[in-house]
């Protein structure tokens, strides 16, 4: 990303920051070298709550009152995405996964939404496109906002011959001209961080995920695609369906380089990208640089998380994390707090509240019709 001159930062810092500088002690330098951790205190909660906060990339599996009882308390709505990932036990049958996916979806008092998906292992089989529409259509018909194309496409799947399948292959397009026609939405979890095709390197953001998921980890790997070819075959899915939303999932898998991100933020109109996972990435970039950033790109930013909840997991634990993180994210946005993002001592953007109340709400709104009101 191009320099932005400090002054300019602090201009649009004046022109609105949603909390002033506390009073008192917490204003001295070692107060401010502490970072701010854990749940929301009472003024916190309250702050947030009344942005109306949507988290658009979730991935619940289990119904819970404890967790229903959570989402009201945040005043927070979600986005619960299906995927097929055969090595997760949670997501490897579609059937099951969506009908616990619509079980959150009904039981919460319309707290959350749905993100349908198709199963790219039957990629080849006849009637592949037909039988994934059919699929997606169904749900759209019970309020569906969107639909996931996932990551094994590019990084995992293979044709008959042994050849990895791209995102841009033709059998998906019928897919994809299906989604536009019923004005929804696509989330493109395409490729992965660059830290995924790199020699391993225990200081990246990214190292326990592919020490836990070598299957995924492309480096050394021979006749893998590489992520910038993956990335390409996106942008032809983007260039070919003109009218397709499409979110790309994680920043765009574009986290390590902003100037590239805002490159195509101003080509593809059609395409905005979604914040989840990649908070480590927003928080380490130079500070004038990153608020210019959001403020540039301020209709195009989503927010959302990757926070999961399913019945493998320790419930208050799992509900105290998710907590957790909407707490140092807000912090991070919305005040000049100093947060921790993995050793990384930082200090809160106090974003002005107009560009909050769209990180936050409005352009979920936006980028995904009906997803304050899809579930019956």
């Amino acid at each position: 990303m191009k320099k932005i001159a400090f002054s300019l930062a602090l201009m649009f810092l004046a022109a609105g920051c949603s909390r002033q500088p506390k009073p008192g002690p917490t204003t001295s330098p070692a107060a401010v070298a502490a970072p701010v951790s854990g749940p929301f205190s009472s003024q916190e909660l309250q702050e947030f709550a009344a942005l109306n906060p949507i988290d658009t990339h979730t991935h619940v599996f289990a119904s819970d009152p404890a967790f229903y009882a959570m989402l009201k308390k945040l005043n927070l709505h979600i986005l619960d995405i299906t995927l097929v990932d055969k090595s997760d036990p949670e997501t490897t049958n579609l059937t099951t996964e969506t009908k616990n996916a619509w079980d959150v979806v009904h039981g919460n008092n319309g707290y959350a939404a749905y993100c349908s998906t198709f199963d790219p292992f039957k990629f080849g089989q006849p009637h592949f496109a037909q039988e994934s529409i059919r699929k997606i259509n169904a749900d759209f018909a019970k309020g569906a906002v969107a639909v996931k194309i996932w990551k094994n496409v590019g990084m995992k799947l293979k044709d008959a011959k042994g050849n990895y399948v791209m995102p841009d292959n033709p059998a998906f397009q019928p897919i994809f001209k299906d989604i536009a026609a019923h004005n929804k939405t696509l989330i493109a979890h395409l490729a992965d961080p660059d830290t995924i095709w790199a020699a391993p390197n225990p200081a990246a953001f990214d190292y326990g995920y592919y020490t836990k998921h070598p299957e995924l980890y492309m480096y050394g790997k021979p006749g893998v695609p590489t992520k910038q070819e993956i990335l390409q075959a996106r942008d032809v899915i983007l260039k070919r369906n003109p009218k397709l939303r499409v979110v790309g999932a994680h920043l765009g898998s574009m986290e390590a380089d902003f100037h590239q991100l805002g490159q195509h933020l101003d080509q593809y109109p059609n395409f905005a990208v979604d914040l989840a996972a990649r908070m480590d990435y927003v928080a380490t970039q130079p500070h004038a640089d990153i608020i210019a950033f959001i403020t540039k790109y301020q209709d195009r930013l989503i927010y959302g998380t990757d926070n999961g909840f399913d019945r493998s997991r320790d419930e208050q634990k799992a509900l105290s994390s998710w907590e957790d993180r909407y707490a140092k994210d807000w912090r991070f946005l919305a005040t000049n707090d100093m947060v921790d993002y993995k050793g990384h001592k930082v200090q809160g953007l106090s974003l002005p509240q107009p560009i909050l109340r769209k990180i936050f709400h409005d352009n979920a709104v936006k980028w995904f019709p009906g997803i304050l009101g899809a579930s019956h």
